[in-house]
């Protein structure tokens, strides 16, 4: 399955993006979902993740209550929908599924094997 994430863009503080990683080639049935992100100069890092089932949620301590990650029924769309966007959150977002995640290390990029190509954040102050 190849995978396209988009909605990225330039938001000023305390506002709103929803993300899309739409899946091509196939569903993410069987497959868990996570969105990472990658800020220059700094390592890519765990934002939230979806598990093959949708029957739960994961997300990175610094972005809860804030993001939400969800799946539609026809399994080709994950959202990421992201409020209240401070500045730390700009980043490049990508969008990686894997088959064979287990359950502990959803957080662990080195699980996932395919990946979309990023969409750029930028929160201003």
């Amino acid at each position: 399955v190849q995978l396209q994430a988009s909605g990225g863009g330039l938001v000023q503080a305390g506002g709103s993006l929803s993300l899309h990683c739409a899946a091509s080639g196939g569903t993410f049935s069987g497959r868990t979902v996570g969105w990472f992100r990658q800020a220059p100069g700094k390592e890519r890092e765990f934002v939230a993740g979806i598990w093959r089932s949708g029957s739960n949620t994961f997300y990175a301590d610094s972005v809860k209550g804030r993001f939400t990650i969800t799946r539609d029924n026809a399994k080709i769309t994950v959202y990421l929908q992201m409020n209240n966007l401070k500045p730390e959150d700009t980043a490049v977002y990508s969008c990686a599924a894997c088959q064979t995640c287990i359950l502990s290390s959803v957080r662990n990029f080195r699980q996932y094997n395919s990946w979309g190509q990023g969409t750029l954040v930028t929160v201003s102050s």
